[in-house]
């Protein structure tokens, strides 16, 4: 009988770890930077809506129905394609979405009037959808268990921090030099750079090694309705809606809320808002990475405790900026670590391997087109009947019904697991 020499197997056991690693960091970064540039090309529109205006001689209600179809194609699209994404692989779904996405993103710079933008931005968003909850399993498989929230974390804080938080700074200095359609252009190219990274790096994992990251270790084939048996599915639906419905609303009213009731000038009101996207990109890289330790329920509930209160403060502060500012930041932090914990690990560590994407997909699709589409059409109704001040205090009540749906969810942190065995 020949045995190996344990010098040599702990040489291939070292190999085996410092190329999983290298792996890790790899895909962990490509999907970080993917989901970069989704937030990039989604919010490169808003800086741009005066020259757009201007130019293509659109009006607010044109402005509405573009920014209306990306997010209902979004939604759709990430509704259907987690599925195939399941049934296919993930890298098949992801490289053809990138591309999709760039190539789209770029046409918008050859758009000439309202339908030809509208058409642009709802295939975009078709796109953008398919690529969303493919590249949340990509991390996840890239990722050792005691890393998920950390690492899709990471992924996650990429486009609050690139596009609500850099994004308008960029743009606006770059429209000082070029036109508009050369910047749609110009953000287009970093995403075929990116999707030719990706197919040379993902890999095509079977069902059986995606199934290690899951609670319930099974790697069967399953119907796609099935996703409903698992309570973290439902449950995480009801989440998001909540979430969702918070975020839209900050985004949608808490603009006209500043200048029009509080009467800040437009530089303070830039300034409160700028706390949007880089408090979103410190919430989602370091609270998913606590519940790694400590726990996803704990970290969730402590993240809409802190919404709640920095929201309750930010209504009653009045025309402060600085404290408008740090509490704005500390509730988008709180609830971009909340999405990012709920499309990711709460969804796909609960389900079969061969549902972790139709999990995710279905939480983000419901969720953007009903939590995306009617809150803020509720929200507006309320603005204008009964004042922008009693409109804002949606997101308290959204906060508090998604409180109580947390304490529904099953807990499928590795950590917490196993010190419950």
């Amino acid at each position: 009988m020949n045995v190996i020499p344990p010098s040599i197997t702990t040489d291939v056991t070292s190999a085996d770890a410092v190329q999983q690693k290298s792996y890790e960091w790899k895909a962990v970064t490509l999907m970080a930077l993917g989901m970069g540039l989704v937030g990039i090309d989604r919010f490169l529109i808003v800086p741009l809506m005066p020259v757009l205006m201007r130019d293509l001689k659109l009006d607010y209600q044109d402005l509405g129905h573009i920014t209306g179809a990306l997010a209902l194609a979004w939604g759709a699209s990430a509704l259907l394609s987690g599925n195939l994404s399941d049934r296919i692989g993930f890298k098949r779904v992801i490289v053809p979405a990138m591309i999709g996405f760039s190539l789209l993103a770029g046409l918008g710079g050859l758009a000439t009037g309202v339908g030809s933008l509208i058409a642009i931005r709802a295939f975009m968003g078709i796109a953008e959808g398919a690529f969303t909850p493919a590249s949340i399993i990509a991390t996840i498989d890239a990722s050792p268990p005691s890393r998920h929230g950390r690492n899709v974390g990471i992924q996650q804080m990429m486009p609050a921090l690139l596009g609500l938080g850099l994004t308008p700074i960029v743009v606006t200095q770059l429209l000082k030099v070029m036109s508009w359609p050369w910047i749609f252009l110009l953000v287009a190219a970093p995403g075929f750079i990116v999707a030719f990274c990706a197919q040379r790096v993902l890999r095509r994992p079977s069902p059986t090694e995606i199934a290690a990251h899951t609670a319930t270790h099974d790697s069967g084939s399953h119907r796609w309705y099935e996703v409903f048996r698992y309570r973290n599915v439902p449950v995480g639906i009801i989440c998001m809606l909540c979430w969702l419905a918070c975020q839209i609303v900050i985004a949608a009213l808490f603009p006209s809320y500043l200048v029009d009731y509080l009467h800040l000038d437009l530089q303070q009101m830039g300034f409160v808002l700028s706390s949007l996207g880089f408090g979103g990109a410190i919430g989602a890289l370091t609270l998913p990475a606590l519940s790694d330790r400590i726990g996803r329920k704990p970290v969730m509930l402590l993240s809409t405790a802190c919404v709640f209160i920095s929201l309750w403060i930010f209504l009653r502060a009045g025309a402060a900026p600085l404290t408008l500012f740090v509490c704005l930041m500390v509730a988008m932090g709180c609830l971009y670590s909340l999405i990012t914990l709920t499309v990711g690990p709460v969804a796909a560590e609960a389900v079969p391997a061969r549902l972790m994407s139709t999990a995710s997909g279905m939480i983000i699709g419901i969720g953007e087109v009903f939590g995306g589409g009617v809150a803020p059409a509720y929200a507006g109704y309320l603005a204008k009947h009964f004042g922008i001040e009693h409109a804002v205090t949606l997101p308290l009540w959204a906060i508090s019904v998604g409180a109580i749906a947390i304490l529904g969810l099953k807990e499928t942190a590795p950590a917490r697991l196993q010190r419950k065995e």
